[in-house]
């Protein structure tokens, strides 16, 4: 895959990631049983993915679709989301965000979502 600013998965991050993976938060364990073999709509994810500066909850490389999970250390943090969104939309990355709570609420509805919009992006 290519980025024309962002290298992906660069080595600098990779113990971070790799912590990352190892620490998901419930929520995340949740969507990533949804997610993972394909089980989106037959969109394959990645978790943990670098881009940049940044590590995204769950990557799709065929729709440039990120996925976040947002729990309550994302209540304080409205300019880095910002700031972290319009980086990766340079990137041509989409980003989706849902609340851990949702997770909790209707797993299933989530990856309808995630699917939906992944036909919306293919059209």
């Amino acid at each position: 895959m290519h980025y024309t600013t962002a290298k992906a998965n660069d080595q600098q991050h990779k113990d971070i990631r790799k912590s990352l993976r190892h620490q998901m938060t419930p929520a995340e364990v949740a969507l990533w049983q949804a997610l993972r073999g394909r089980g989106a709509g037959g969109y394959k994810f990645r978790r943990q993915q670098g881009i940049g500066p940044y590590v995204l909850d769950f990557y799709c490389p065929e729709l440039r679709l990120c996925v976040e999970l947002d729990g309550s250390s994302h209540d304080y943090r409205f300019e880095y989301d910002e700031r972290r969104t319009a980086f990766l939309g340079e990137q041509g990355i989409r980003v989706i965000r849902f609340r851990n709570e949702q997770v909790w609420a209707n797993v299933d509805g989530i990856v309808a979502e995630i699917v939906r919009i992944g036909h919306e992006i293919q059209g």
